[in-house]
């Protein structure tokens, strides 16, 4: 469904030049291929709860993103699915922490994609689990729209 696969540099102008609603959480991709991929969260207090908790809304819009990537590492850069419906479990509060958030893609079909992600501390501590479901919108113009 792609033309080629696509690369690290690729996906990470996606989050960081392309699409604004990413560009403030300072996300960088660390690894990607095959419908999978991990995103490094760095610790920014902008996104911090009273006590030095991580806001959860982050941890939700990484597992987000990294899904987005991780499809496209499946359909291309052009593909443009979107989410219909995420379920996050929050099993440990983060504190003052870098965070890495890895999504890998279980099923895509012609028109849904469906996968997990989970975010988890720099020494492995799960926060939170993540369910997602994509469904292509129909408003590419590339090859995944065939």
């Amino acid at each position: 469904m792609t033309s080629g696969p696509v690369t690290l540099a690729q996906l990470q102008a996606v989050i960081s030049d392309e699409s604004s609603f990413a560009r403030a959480y300072g996300f960088r991709v660390e690894a990607a291929e095959g419908g999978e991929c991990t995103l490094f969260v760095p610790f920014n207090p902008q996104f911090e709860r009273p006590g030095g908790i991580v806001n959860g809304v982050l941890l939700m819009a990484a597992a987000d993103v990294a899904m987005w990537l991780a499809i496209k590492t499946l359909r291309g850069l052009d593909d443009p699915s979107v989410t219909i419906n995420m379920h996050t479990s929050f099993l440990r509060s983060a504190r003052r922490e870098d965070i890495r958030c890895r999504a890998r893609v279980l099923r895509w079909g012609g028109r849904l994609s469906h996968g997990t992600a989970e975010c988890r501390t720099a020494g492995g501590e799960l926060l939170t689990e993540h369910s997602l479901t994509y469904t292509r919108s129909g408003r590419s113009t590339g090859p995944a729209a065939t």
